[in-house]
C-alpha cells in the first residue's frame, strides 16, 4: 500500500483513532469478567438492590437463529438518578459472568445456547440507592426477528401494496409478515391483521381512496423467529385519483439558438388531494431512449427541445401514490426558416438512402440523428450516427422499408456528445439543423384538379380549380397543364398551357368570339402527366353580347325603382283592406254639401215649416223644441243628395220644393218609406257629426220662422207656404 507523503500525519494518528473506538465501545458495554458463581463477592455487593417500579426495568434479551450464543440485552432506566451506570450479572449453572460500568441501555453478551440463564441488570449498584431487573429464560427461546429495515407503499384503485426488506440476519428466517392498519385519527385497529403470501410483498384491498392510514408491520412467528418485533407506525397518505390539468402551453423559439424551441407548461391540481410534487416524463416520439423523468415541486416547467415530436406526461405524486397522468404530444416542427435547401436526400432502395447537408457541421458536431416518417403517419423512425469526415451519411437497414409513391419528411439533429451518439438526456440536449421531404419512387397524379368555375368573356375565359389531394399526387408537383380544344364545324384543335404548381387560377386569352371550347386541367410530376380533370364545355360570347352581370344589375335597378314608385299606394291599399279606419264624418261629402247656400236654405225651410205649430194643429204638432235634429231629416237629405248630385244646388232646391207641393194628390212620402230607411249603420257616425253641425243652422231656422210670421213679403210667404204644404201632405196622409 503506497501512501502519499501528505498523509503522514494521518498515519501517525491512526492507532490513536483505533484506541479511541475501543475505549468508546468499552465505556458503553462495560468490562466483562468471568467469576466463580460460589464466590461471596459475586452476590454480596448487590444483595441490597431490589426491584422497584420506578427503578431499572424492562430487561429483554434476544438472539438470531444462526447465532443463538450471542444475545442482545436491553433495558429501560430508572427515574430517580441522572447519572447512571449499570452492571449485568449472568448465571448459567456453575458459569457466571459480570459486565461492569455499562453507561448505555443495552449490551451484547455471549452465553451457552443449550443452558438456561438468569440475568440481572443493576442500576448504580455500588450506591445505597440501587435497583435491579431480572430475566430468566433459555437462549433458544429468545430467538427474535426485527422489523423490516425498509418499507415502501403504493396505492392504486383502492388497494395498498406493501413492499418490505429485512436485515441480513433475518432474511432466511422470516417467511411471512402481517400488516395491521387503521384510518388516521381512529383509535381502533382494523381487525384481523392481514398476512402476506411471501416475505417481501403484500396487497391490502378494499381501502377508501380518500382516507389516509396508519400501518404497522411485523413478521409472522416460526421456529426461527420465536419473537417478532412490531415496526414503527407508518402514515400512508390518501390516494391521488385526479390528473393535473394543463392551463398554459407555450412553444416559442429560443433567442440566439437556431433549431431549438422553448416549451413552457403550467398546470393545476386539486387542493383536496395533498401531494409532494410532480413527475414530468418526456420521451421522443420515435421511441429513442432515454425516457427522462424530471421531478418538480411547483406546477410548472420549462424545457429546451429540438424540433422533434415528443410525448409528455405529468403526474402528481406523494410517498404512496401517483395520480393519473395528463398526456401531451408536442408536434414536430419544420426546420428553421433559414434552413431551406440545406438538406437533401438521394434514395438508393427501399432500405437505403443518403442524407446530404451543406454546412461544414463536422467542425462543431460529430454526433447526428436522422428522423423520418411517412406523410400523415405518427410512427417515427430514428437513427443516430457518428460522422467527422464528410457532409453526408448513408443510412441502411431500416426497421420499416420505404413505400413507393409515399411522401416522407426527414429532419437532421445535431448533438453535443463526442463519444457515443445516443442521446443522454432529453432536456436541452440537441437542436434541429434542417428538414426536407423525399420520395422513394415518384408516380404521376392519379386524379386531376377539380375545375370550380369558368368565367367567360368575349375572347377569354378565367378558370379556377381545386388542388389535387396530397395522396393522389404521388410525387413532387411540378405544375399544371391546361388543355383547351377549339371546336369549329366538327373539327377540333387542342392546345395546352403550363401553369406554376402554386397557382389555382388562370386566364385563357386570345380566344375566338362565339366559339365552343373544351377545357381540362391535369398536374404533372417528374414521373409524368397525371389524369385530366372532368371536361368543362364553354362558349365565348358573341359580338355585341350584353354581359349577364350587367343585365342582372339593370333588372335589379328597375325592380327597385318600381317598388319605390308603387310602394306607397300599395301600402295604403293594404292598410285600407287589412286595417280599415273609422271614417271621419266631418270630412264626408254630405256635410260638405250642407255647408253650401242652397242646402242650408233647404234645411232652413224644413225646420221653419216644422216649427210653426199653429198652421197645421190637426195634423202636425211640435211638442218640444230641441236642439237635436229630427231623425227624418237625414234620410231626406241623403235621398236629395244622391238624386240630384250633379245639378246646381239652387235648382235642386226649387225642384224638390215643387215636387213636394202637389196638394192632397201628392204621394205620401213619409208613410210609404220603409222603416229600414231610417236605420243607420252602426259603423258610421254621420248622425253624430250632423248633430254637432246643426247648432250653426238653428239660428237661421228661427230667423226664417220669425220672418214668415211677421213679414208681408209675398215671396217669403210663398216659400214658407210651399214648405207647409209639403209638410201638410206628410201629415194628412198619415191621418
Amino acid at each position: 500500500m503506497v501512501l502519499d507523503s501528505t498523509c503522514s500525519p494521518c498515519v501517525s494518528h491512526f492507532p490513536l483513532f483505533i484506541l479511541g473506538l475501543i475505549f468508546a465501545y468499552s465505556s458503553a458495554h462495560g468490562q466483562t469478567l468471568r467469576v466463580n458463581c460460589k464466590s461471596d463477592d459475586f452476590l454480596a455487593k448487590y444483595q441490597h438492590c431490589g426491584q422497584q417500579p420506578d427503578g431499572v426495568n424492562g430487561l429483554e434479551c434476544s438472539g438470531k437463529y444462526n447465532n443463538v450464543g450471542n444475545q442482545r440485552c436491553a433495558w429501560k432506566p430508572g427515574k430517580h438518578t441522572s447519572k447512571k451506570t449499570y452492571t449485568l450479572l449472568i448465571k448459567q449453572d456453575k458459569y457466571c459472568k459480570i459486565h461492569r460500568k455499562i453507561t448505555g441501555f443495552s449490551t451484547i453478551i455471549s452465553v451457552f445456547q443449550n443452558r438456561n440463564m438468569t440475568l440481572e441488570v443493576v442500576e448504580n449498584g455500588e450506591s445505597g440507592n440501587c435497583t435491579k431487573a431480572v430475566l430468566s429464560a433459555s437462549p433458544k427461546s429468545l430467538l427474535r426477528c426485527d422489523p423490516p429495515n425498509s418499507v415502501s407503499f403504493t396505492r392504486h384503485s383502492g388497494e395498498l401494496s406493501v413492499s418490505v426488506s429485512w436485515q441480513w440476519e433475518d432474511r432466511n428466517a422470516v417467511q411471512y409478515f402481517s400488516v395491521r392498519y387503521k384510518a388516521v385519527g381512529s383509535v381502533k385497529w382494523i381487525e384481523p391483521s392481514v398476512q402476506s403470501q411471501d416475505r417481501h410483498r403484500h396487497r391490502v384491498a378494499h381501502l377508501n381512496s380518500s382516507l389516509s392510514y396508519v400501518v404497522q408491520i411485523q413478521c409472522v412467528t416460526n421456529d426461527k423467529c420465536l419473537q417478532c418485533s412490531q415496526s414503527e407506525s407508518y402514515t400512508v397518505p390518501q390516494e391521488l385519483t385526479s390528473p393535473p390539468v394543463i392551463v398554459k402551453h407555450e412553444d416559442t423559439d429560443v433567442v440566439g439558438k437556431t433549431g431549438s424551441r422553448q416549451l413552457s407548461l403550467t398546470w393545476t391540481f386539486p387542493a383536496t388531494e395533498p401531494n409532494d410534487g410532480y413527475y414530468v416524463t418526456i420521451v421522443k416520439a420515435s421511441g429513442e431512449d432515454p425516457r427522462e423523468r424530471i421531478s418538480v415541486t411547483e406546477p410548472e416547467i420549462t424545457l429546451i427541445l429540438s424540433y422533434s415530436a415528443y410525448h409528455l406526461n405529468i403526474s402528481a405524486v406523494n410517498n404512496a401514490s401517483t395520480s393519473p397522468a395528463v398526456s401531451l404530444t408536442i408536434p414536430q416542427r419544420d426546420g428553421p426558416p433559414s434552413a431551406e435547401d440545406k438538406l437533401s436526400v438521394i434514395v438508393h432502395s427501399n432500405s437505403s438512402f443518403t442524407v446530404y447537408w451543406k454546412d461544414d457541421l463536422i467542425k462543431t458536431y460529430v454526433c447526428f440523428s436522422a428522423e423520418w416518417r411517412k406523410k400523415g403517419q405518427k410512427v417515427v423512425t430514428a437513427m443516430s450516427f457518428h460522422q467527422n469526415e464528410d457532409n453526408f451519411n448513408t443510412l441502411t437497414d431500416f426497421t420499416e422499408p420505404l413505400e413507393p409513391y409515399k411522401r416522407y419528411s426527414i429532419a437532421l439533429h445535431t448533438r453535443p456528445e463526442k463519444q457515443t451518439c445516443n442521446i443522454k438526456y432529453i432536456n436541452n440536449s440537441e437542436s434541429t439543423y434542417a428538414s426536407s421531404h423525399f420520395y422513394f419512387m415518384e408516380g404521376s397524379p392519379v386524379s386531376g384538379p377539380n375545375i370550380s368555375s369558368c368565367n367567360v368573356t368575349l375572347n377569354s375565359v378565367v378558370l379556377q380549380w381545386l388542388s389535387i389531394p396530397e395522396e393522389d399526387i404521388r410525387g413532387f408537383l411540378l405544375g399544371y397543364l391546361i388543355f383547351y380544344t377549339e371546336k369549329i364545324k366538327g373539327t377540333s384543335l387542342e392546345r395546352n398551357v403550363t401553369v406554376d404548381p402554386q397557382s389555382d387560377t388562370y386566364e385563357l386569352g386570345d380566344l375566338k368570339a362565339g366559339t365552343t371550347y373544351q377545357v381540362q386541367v391535369s398536374g404533372f410530376t417528374q414521373a409524368g402527366v397525371g389524369v385530366r380533370s372532368t371536361a368543362c364545355i364553354l362558349k365565348t360570347n358573341h359580338q355585341g353580347y350584353f354581359h349577364p352581370n350587367l343585365s342582372a344589375l339593370i333588372i335589379t335597378f328597375a325592380v327597385v325603382a318600381t317598388v319605390l314608385i308603387f310602394w306607397t299606394p300599395l301600402i295604403k291599399r293594404a292598410k285600407v283592406v287589412l286595417w280599415p279606419s273609422i271614417p271621419n264624418p266631418g270630412k264626408s261629402y254630405t256635410i260638405q254639401k250642407m255647408e253650401r247656400p242652397g242646402e242650408m236654405e233647404l234645411f232652413t225651410s224644413i225646420f221653419s215649416t216644422l216649427k210653426i205649430e199653429e198652421w197645421e194643429t190637426s195634423s202636425l204638432q211640435i211638442v218640444e223644441r230641441e236642439d237635436e235634429v229630427p231623425p227624418i231629416i237625414v234620410p231626406l237629405v241623403s235621398s236629395f243628395h244622391h238624386d240630384s248630385e250633379d245639378e246646381d244646388s239652387a235648382e235642386r232646391t226649387c225642384n224638390w220644393i215643387q215636387s213636394a207641393s202637389g196638394g192632397d194628390d201628392a204621394p205620401n212620402i213619409i208613410s210609404n218609406l220603409p222603416t229600414s230607411t231610417f236605420a243607420f249603420s252602426s259603423e258610421y257616425t254621420t248622425m253624430e257629426m250632423f248633430q254637432q253641425a246643426m247648432p250653426q243652422v238653428a239660428p237661421a231656422v228661427d230667423t226664417a220662422i220669425s220672418q214668415t210670421g211677421d213679414s208681408s213679403d209675398a215671396q217669403d210667404t210663398s216659400v214658407v207656404k210651399t214648405s207647409l204644404d209639403h209638410v201638410g201632405q206628410f201629415t194628412s196622409n198619415s191621418n
